[in-house]
């Protein structure tokens, strides 16, 4: 995996430091290979597949870095991709799923629709479905985040990662824990998509009506059934950040660090500005996500 996967750098900054009055180290994974971390997971989980099931294409729905993940992932492995995304898809993300060699289908007016839709052609051509994260496979190729973190800085006590359906927080919780079971995992949400928040702290899954959220990368409905005990298990706390704190976060990480980060790549420093003074750390690391941002947004109002 390490032949494909970019290891991604460490970012520090005083002034951040100086603001919260801890040492933070942000792990870049919008740097990562498509522009965010999607692509470990896709990657690690196309690897444990047989010649003969790669063979038989992958197949699986996205409106966002999980296509682009498993499209280059794909390219990479000699393995047909097809990748369903509803039809309002921005074009930019719609070409680039393309140009990593996937085929693409338009479908339906919502993520659900178009998965349903990539359901129904998996069971017509016995393709390996590729889930965006309810699959320990792809937990596992997002676990490999902290276990590079962990040897780029040693000292860290608290980890803060994005949920949205929870794949990245719980790769990155096992394998932190596994390696120093005193490391704080904190996962933060956006609070207009907070079903993993509800979850966690109600003990059992709840599904949410809509989501409204900048951090469409974390706007997910329902946590993952497999991911949810995984939570439960080894995440310390989960906490929520407004759409006006996720916005300031990416603005600052623009002005202060000089980097492009999507909202949902965002959310980890807008949770370490909101909740600073709950989080009692001395270094604590800042997983940002991705960098996939849709630039003509920029200007759109903030939901509220």
């Amino acid at each position: 995996m390490a032949a494909i996967v970019h290891r991604t750098p460490v970012m520090t900054s005083e002034t951040t430091n100086q603001l919260v009055g801890k040492k933070v180290y942000f792990k870049m994974e919008n740097q990562q290979k498509t522009g965010a971390f999607k692509f470990r997971g896709a990657t690690f989980k196309l690897m444990q597949l047989t010649d003969r099931q790669l063979k038989k294409g992958i197949i699986t729905a996205s409106a966002g870095n999980h296509a682009q993940g498993v499209a280059y992932a794909a390219r990479k492995l000699g393995a047909k991709a097809t990748i369903y995304m509803p039809v309002h898809t921005p074009k930019a993300k719609v070409n680039a799923t393309r140009s990593y060699g996937a085929e693409v289908v338009l479908v339906g007016e919502s993520f659900q629709e178009a998965y349903q839709a990539s359901c129904q052609r998996r069971m017509q051509t016995g393709a390996t479905y590729v889930h965006p994260f309810d699959d320990y496979d792809v937990m596992a190729g997002q676990g490999s985040i902290v276990m590079e973190l962990l040897r780029q800085e040693d000292r860290l006590d608290t980890i803060i990662v994005p949920i949205g359906g929870g794949g990245l927080i719980s790769g990155i919780a096992v394998a932190a824990k596994h390696v120093n079971r005193n490391i704080q995992i904190i996962g933060v949400q956006a609070e207009n998509a907070a079903a993993a928040h509800r979850s966690y702290h109600y003990n059992n899954r709840k599904k949410l009506e809509s989501v409204s959220t900048i951090a469409e990368g974390i706007a997910v409905k329902e946590p993952g059934e497999l991911t949810m005990p995984i939570i439960r298990n080894f995440v310390d706390d989960v906490v929520t950040v407004s759409e006006a704190e996720i916005a300031y976060a990416i603005i600052y990480m623009l002005e202060r660090n000089k980097t492009l980060v999507e909202g949902a790549g965002a959310a980890a420093l807008a949770a370490l500005f909101a909740h600073q003074d709950q989080i009692y750390s001395q270094h604590c690391g800042i997983i940002v996500s991705g960098g996939n941002m849709d630039i003509s947004t920029m200007a759109n109002p903030i939901p509220q």
